[in-house]
């Protein structure tokens, strides 16, 4: 969480309980053999046509939401303000617009719900 303040476990894992239902969601009306969300307790694997994956989990310990594709990882942190997870170097960057990015380069169009 950004500004130095902390977050309890419960609301951590319901802020990121909802967004993983919101990403899975935005993955229903997609065709499954251009894109399937899958999601195993805190995980969720996105598989794509060309075979290649996205992996999106919690990391508890230090209250984060991870997101892996391809070369690239990302951390965000819950921002208070926005109400958003953000990228943990300050770059602005956004897990639902990241996912939503990466999706528009293999060729399926998603939009997650905010």
């Amino acid at each position: 969480m950004r500004e130095g303040t902390t977050m309890d476990e419960s609301r951590y894992l319901d802020l990121a309980h909802r967004t993983f239902k919101r990403i899975l969601d935005a993955f229903d009306d997609v065709d499954i053999e251009d894109a399937d969300a899958e999601s195993a307790g805190d995980v969720i694997t996105i598989a794509w046509k060309d075979g290649s994956r996205c992996v999106v989990n919690t990391q508890r310990p230090v209250r984060q939401v991870w997101l892996a594709g391809g070369d690239r990882a990302w951390h965000f942190d819950w921002d208070e303000r926005s109400e958003r997870w953000l990228d943990d170097k300050g770059s602005g960057t956004e897990l639902c617009e990241t996912i939503e990015t990466i999706a528009r380069t293999k060729g399926v169009e998603i939009a997650i719900a905010r």
